[in-house]
């Protein structure tokens, strides 16, 4: 099982309250999990990520074990730690401004 937190806004679009825990078909990596998530929560469908070209929306990031996985390959696998429950896939609204 895989736990995942998303933003405040992505909870409360999809009535989620806490984290998220998901069961990832196959190899766990951030294609995996985000569709495990989108069929889980129809809703978010294309929150996350682009409903054409299925890549991350520019203002999200992905974090887990105090790394950013934001520019690794979708199809990359998960850290184990990811993998076995033990840390959480962080998905974090980005801020911007000055």
């Amino acid at each position: 099982m895989i736990r995942v937190v998303l933003p405040s806004h992505l909870r409360m679009h999809a009535n989620i309250n806490g984290e998220v825990v998901l069961e990832v078909d196959g190899e766990a990596t951030q294609r995996s999990l985000l569709d495990a998530l989108e069929t889980q929560y129809p809703v978010l469908r294309g929150t996350i990520r682009d409903h054409v070209t299925k890549r991350r929306r520019p203002f999200l990031r992905f974090f887990a074990c105090q790394r950013d996985l934001s520019h690794e390959p979708m199809d990359a696998p998960l850290p184990d730690e990811v993998k076995s429950g033990s840390q959480p896939f962080l998905i974090v609204g980005a801020i911007a401004g000055g």
